[in-house]
């Protein structure tokens, strides 16, 4: 049972950009146009905010002003800040689903697509540190603003099945283990790449070493490599 059910909330859906008629072409109107960049303006500008002041410190009138808006255009768009953050969220992980998706895989050759997905990730989180900082913001609130969204179990799908595939490629021409849940396997390049940047600061301070510098990050990627390998081959 999810969590939405156990809590008896109801999904936030936000109100998307107004329709407007649109030529015998389909192209959508100026109207349209206009309603749709003030929303991704809003969208962009709140990414921003609540990466960096959280959830509780993201005011609307910060998100409103760092997208040149008005407040009330939020409550219009999107019905309330919380509608907004949600929306946040999902676009975080859309956006990393759509680049995975664009990776040029041959699953047919399991090894040499487990070792891309595994630098795709490990490079994406480093790329975008505000994904590492929503996530972690969302994990302070225990999860109950994500567990309202109406599309979040969207974007593991597609992510979930493309290392699956791998997977079933690599069992069958006997490369991999067949005794592995193709989630662990998610989970488990995921949180090593995860937990080291999520901690890089605090980890630097007390291990002594800087964990961002390039010769760390190089040696890390080829740890992580090396790891999940070991694990899923025979």
């Amino acid at each position: 049972m999810s969590s939405t059910a156990k809590s008896g909330r109801q999904p936030v859906a936000s109100k998307k950009a107004p329709a407007s008629k649109a030529g015998k072409t389909g192209k959508p109107g100026v109207r349209e146009q206009n309603a749709q960049a003030t929303r991704d303006s809003i969208l962009r500008a709140a990414t921003k905010v609540f990466a960096k002041h959280g959830y509780d410190g993201g005011s609307v009138e910060k998100i409103s002003t760092a997208a040149k808006s008005y407040d009330r255009m939020i409550y219009y768009y999107f019905g309330s800040k919380e509608g907004l953050y949600i929306e946040v969220l999902e676009g975080i992980y859309r956006r990393m689903n759509e680049a995975e998706s664009r990776l040029a895989l041959d699953v047919a050759q399991p090894l040499e697509a487990l070792r891309a997905v595994i630098r795709f990730v490990l490079d994406y989180y480093r790329k975008h540190p505000e994904f590492i900082t929503l996530l972690n913001t969302e994990n302070l609130h225990k999860g109950k603003h994500i567990a309202k969204s109406l599309r979040a179990r969207e974007y593991s799908s597609p992510a979930i099945a493309i290392l699956g595939e791998i997977m079933q490629n690599g069992i069958a021409q006997k490369l991999f283990r067949d005794d592995l849940q193709t989630r662990d396997v998610y989970l488990l390049i995921a949180s090593l790449g995860y937990f080291y940047l999520s901690n890089r600061h605090t980890l630097s301070a007390f291990l002594g070493d800087n964990l961002e510098a390039p010769d760390a990050l190089a040696h890390w990627e080829g740890f992580v490599l090396d790891t999940v390998l070991r694990t899923v081959t025979r």
